[in-house]
């Protein structure tokens, strides 16, 4: 929620029409007053409206689903954080409160209703609120301008791997959206892995760079029309750990933790959660989750894209093999985010290149230019 010039929301939820009435006369000459008479509802508000309500006053016991659900359905979809909650209750029990509070609540007020309490706290929240968005909104302009920076460089050495290769430069973009995809619907289906903001640009980021160990393998190899030999495909699943190695030299970054991000995923992006996979054989969540969902997007991107070697499959074919175990063994939590996404990814996808072509554009004249400028010999 950014600094807004009009008037703050808020949303008043609670089965009693007394209630939201009377709570409706203490704030209205100052607030715009939203009115759900169930958790549903509520829910159903906050989406319609979503990014402009300030405030949640939220009545504990409702039918259907009540104050406690509503907050963890808020802290599900990554929203709780957006919108302070004040709850309400007449009942004054600690352990009402403390659940409140574990849940996320920012305040907790009791019935009856003393008008000039409810109006200092609502007044109180709203504007720490706002005091905190608008010092978020600056970090943040500040963490974009860098990111950017890095994403750039990121591309460009991500976009001669795959120069190298013989690739069109999608699979960068592809990998990446796919990644961006899968992690928001893992969060949101599960509490398993808490990922901040912040760790999920990062792996967004660190995706481009999954395969930059490429660049220590012979064009021979690396282009070869057939199958591998067992020699080659040796040298080939060593790209994991020459990414890992190649991010982790850099002295003057090994401490970043972009950096650190990227060399995971570099690692560990061919590993298979029943430890089928290489270059450790690790299993299940030993695996890092950045380079477990980076797997799945990377999976996904080579069976539906043409190579050198095999021609591209259909997006159905694909879901299919993979769902099927035919790729390997991937987290069943991912697997359940393919199946939930599988019928939107070619679209999405789709959209995701559309909106990123003049940035593709920009990112190969920029490795043509940086490869020209290093006189790096390719093809040897």
């Amino acid at each position: 929620m950014s600094f807004r010039n009009e008037r703050q929301k808020i949303l008043i939820t609670d089965d009693s029409e007394i209630n939201r009435m009377i709570l409706k006369n203490i704030l209205e000459e100052d607030y715009d007053i939203y009115e759900a008479e169930d958790g549903n509802r509520a829910l159903e508000v906050i989406a319609e409206h979503k990014g402009t309500i300030d405030l949640i006053l939220l009545d504990c016991v409702m039918p259907n689903k009540d104050g406690f659900q509503v907050l963890s359905d808020l802290k599900r979809h990554w929203w709780r954080e957006d919108i302070p909650v004040v709850m309400i209750s007449a009942e004054d029990d600690q352990a009402f409160i403390m659940r409140a509070y574990k849940l996320g609540a920012s305040d907790y007020v009791t019935r009856p209703f003393n008008a000039m309490i409810v109006r200092r706290r609502v007044d109180s929240i709203i504007r720490m609120h706002m005091k905190e968005q608008q010092l978020a909104d600056i970090a943040a302009a500040q963490i974009i301008a860098r990111h950017q920076n890095n994403s750039m460089m990121i591309h460009i050495l991500g976009g001669i791997v795959e120069f190298r290769n013989g690739e069109s430069g999608l699979h960068i973009m592809h990998v990446e959206a796919l990644t961006d995809m899968f992690m928001r619907e893992l969060m949101s289906i599960s509490d398993k892995y808490r990922l901040t903001s912040g760790e999920m640009a990062m792996i967004t980021t660190a995706a481009a760079l999954h395969d930059v160990g490429k660049i220590s393998v012979p064009y021979s190899i690396l282009n070869k029309p057939g199958r591998f030999n067992e020699e080659e495909f040796e040298i080939m699943k060593g790209h994991t750990v020459a990414g890992y190695d190649m991010l982790n030299s850099i002295e003057a970054y090994k401490d970043d933790p972009l950096i650190r991000m990227s060399s995971l995923v570099c690692r560990y992006h061919h590993e298979r959660f029943d430890g089928g996979g290489y270059p450790d054989g690790l299993k299940g969540d030993d695996i890092p989750i950045a380079a477990q969902i980076v797997s799945v997007a990377d999976c996904y991107d080579a069976l539906t894209s043409k190579r050198c070697y095999k021609d591209a499959i259909s997006h159905e074919e694909a879901v299919r093999m993979i769902l099927d175990g035919q790729c390997g063994q991937f987290n069943p939590l991912l697997i359940t985010c393919l199946e939930n996404l599988a019928d939107t990814i070619p679209e999405r996808l789709a959209d995701a290149v559309s909106s990123d072509r003049l940035f593709e554009e920009d990112m190969h004249r920029l490795v043509e230019e940086t490869l020209e400028g290093c006189s790096l010999t390719l093809r040897s």
